[in-house]
């Protein structure tokens, strides 16, 4: 069955300039790759989700799709659980994923940490994924940012024998936090310049990020394997939490989220 009408152009979006990665398919061609409710029954059973059994790779916050919808396109035989906490960026994404023909993507609507404590199994995913987490400005709000020890030792927990941890921010305070952080962890390192799969950008605000000039903070990590269960728990219970002052009015792209 041919991919395009015989004579229509390749259809392919855009976004600030840059191609959200993949073309817009004949609708015969679409799939279906909304979870609209995640299961009772706790935790996930990746095998069943996605009809085979294959490396699991998790997006958390994973706005309108783009990096899952590459890494998704560029490797057919990894599968990719992405969700995001606005219902809306789920329809866009969810959408993209469809025109695309992806069988090897599912979006949900659910937070980052409550899909890492409620539904995840333990050692069932080889990476995970966290781009530009909300550094929450307003001082009331801190006890919300995502990456803290316990979602670090969730993180842990839920990957695999050297799964891989790759966060990504623009925000300098969150990043010393999350780097000093994850390194108890992982053998985490910072990634050298821009992703190559994606030098224009994995995630709409890293595109609008570079556009404007900002320093983008990336990294990526190893599990340490070598610690324990025990281990684990003892750094989580020593361990700060990210308490850092945020100020919007340093944040040239605070509009925007």
């Amino acid at each position: 069955m041919a991919r395009h009408s015989d004579h229509s152009p390749p259809r392919v979006e855009r976004e600030f300039g840059v191609p959200i990665p993949g073309e817009i398919l004949d609708p015969e061609l679409w799939t279906r790759t909304a979870i609209k409710k995640l299961p009772e029954e706790k935790p996930l059973d990746f095998e069943a989700i996605f009809g085979r059994k294959a490396p699991v790779v998790l997006d958390l916050g994973c706005g309108n799709g783009r990096f899952t919808l590459g890494s998704a396109l560029t490797r057919r035989d990894v599968d990719h659980l992405a969700v995001d906490i606005l219902p809306v960026v789920i329809r866009y994404a969810t959408r993209r994923g469809n025109q695309r023909g992806l069988s090897n993507v599912r979006f949900a609507v659910i937070g980052g940490l409550e899909l890492l404590k409620g539904y995840i199994p333990p050692a069932s995913v080889s990476e995970i994924h966290c781009y530009h987490p909300q550094p929450y400005y307003d001082q009331n709000d801190v006890h919300k940012r995502l990456i803290t020890p316990e979602f670090l030792a969730l993180a842990y927990r839920a990957l695999v024998p050297g799964g891989l941890l790759v966060l990504q921010t623009d925000h300098p305070l969150y990043w010393k936090y999350m780097h000093e952080m994850a390194a108890k962890f992982f053998a985490f390192r910072d990634h050298p310049g821009k992703w190559p799969d994606a030098p224009r950008g994995r995630t709409r605000r890293e595109i609008l990020a570079m556009k404007k000039g900002i320093t983008i903070y990336r990294g990526e990590g190893r599990r340490r394997d070598e610690l324990s269960p025990d281990d684990v728990d003892r750094l989580v219970a020593s361990l700060p939490l990210p308490t850092f002052k945020a100020d919007r009015g340093r944040d040239p792209l605070a509009r925007w989220e």
